[in-house]
């Protein structure tokens, strides 16, 4: 595995279907955390999941605190928000890591982000838009994390 992949209250299930797809390409687990603005067997999810979806390393959990006690002493949380002052680009990722993402409407709940001690986000180039669309926000974090990993492809 290469890194955790955790999404907070998703809403969209297109985008989650996509995300899954990403996990399974590039061996990373989907953590999902409830409430979730759909159903799991929402065709719009399975559709963007394609037939993957049978293969991807998921986890639900039932609130952000079941989450937290799921989580060993040493894990390392990247937590995703437009509002970030630190880069992506400034991170050094590690093999494992927990890359946390908010809802697609209004990112992560406030609770969540006052106590993130890393909060990061990518570099947008334009004052034109808020933020990235949420798959496109993972795999751009996902593929620069796995850049640093130097991880052999299929491995």
């Amino acid at each position: 595995m290469s890194f955790n992949i955790v999404l907070v209250h998703p809403q969209i299930p297109n985008n989650t279907g996509n995300i899954g797809r990403l996990c399974v390409a590039t061996n990373c687990h989907l953590h999902l955390i409830e409430p979730l603005g759909f159903e799991l067997t929402d065709k719009y999810l399975k559709r963007a999941g394609l037939d993957y979806w049978q293969y991807v390393q998921l986890t639900i959990h039932k609130s952000y605190q079941n989450f937290q006690q799921t989580l060993t002493s040493d894990a390392r949380l990247f937590f995703t928000s437009a509002k970030a002052t630190k880069s992506v680009w400034q991170v050094n990722f590690q093999k494992n890591d927990y890359l946390i993402f908010g809802r697609e409407a209004d990112g992560l709940p406030i609770n969540i982000v006052q106590k993130a001690n890393q909060l990061i986000q990518i570099p947008l180039y334009s004052k034109q838009i808020r933020s990235l669309n949420l798959a496109n926000a993972v795999s751009v974090i996902i593929y620069e994390g796995l850049r640093q990993l130097n991880l052999p492809q299929n491995g």
